[in-house]
């Protein structure tokens, strides 16, 4: 396989974990709290022996999340949180707390507040959340101290990672965290509204667009290439 090719290939392995990336950012457009992904790549160039040109080659190197704030919808709902700024909720699941911006909560019988996959939502010391509903209204304020009848109980933890590299999807708007995550004081929390996904439509679907006609440039470069290789061995074949 000569450079030309497998420079191809290797462009175009990049171009489909792309295209994933922003096939499932279309589909989360309507899902709350999701945060874009994209494709990070990498460029590497190397010498070539004697008169060759340098090689360079493009590969996809991982993934990056877009912490953008998404727009907040009014939902008049109790257990309905959003935050504006920066921060995270932290929430307990089976493989390690983890952090997610979807806001949408329920008590359980004993007054945990529990997210739509039935994970405890932690405080600001990472204890659970407890918001006893027949003791009394429930209201937030803006700092995350959660009132019942009037009384200041809980106060919902905002949490942010030392590095944005650190976080990992895990079950659609949940993240695990590689490294140390720090409480953050920045972002201000609401009642009754959650935040949207802040995926552009306009701008994914174009996006789409222009990685879909790469990847045909791509191919249609395979194809001559190996349209020639088999004209030169049906060439030396005779």
């Amino acid at each position: 396989m000569d450079n030309a090719t497998y420079t191809t290939l290797n462009r175009q392995s990049g171009l489909l974990r792309e295209m994933s990336a922003v096939a499932n950012n279309i589909a989360n457009l309507s899902t709350t709290g999701f945060r874009k992904e994209g494709v990070i790549f990498a460029e590497f160039v190397a010498d070539l022996e004697g008169s060759e040109p340098s090689l360079s080659m493009a590969s996809a190197e991982g993934r990056i999340i877009d912490l953008a704030q998404g727009p907040l919808t009014r939902t008049g709902g109790t257990f309905d949180f959003a935050i504006e700024g920066e921060g995270f909720f932290m929430i307990e699941t089976p493989d390690g707390n983890q952090l997610t911006r979807a806001g949408s909560f329920t008590p359980s019988p004993e007054g945990e507040l529990l997210t739509p996959d039935g994970y405890r939502l932690l405080d600001t010391g990472g204890g659970p959340v407890f918001a006893p509903t027949d003791a009394g209204p429930v209201a937030l304020a803006r700092d995350g101290t959660l009132s019942v009848a009037g009384n200041p109980g809980a106060q919902i933890g905002l949490f942010l990672p030392a590095d944005a590299g650190d976080l990992t999807h895990r079950g659609g708007t949940r993240f695990a965290v590689a490294g140390p995550v720090d409480p953050v004081e920045g972002g201000s929390l609401f009642q009754g509204f959650l935040e949207n996904s802040n995926v552009n439509a306009v701008e994914e679907i174009t996006r789409m667009i222009e990685v879909q006609r790469a990847y045909e440039m791509g191919q249609g470069f395979l194809d001559s290439e190996d349209q020639r290789i088999r004209s030169v061995i049906q060439t030396f074949g005779r």
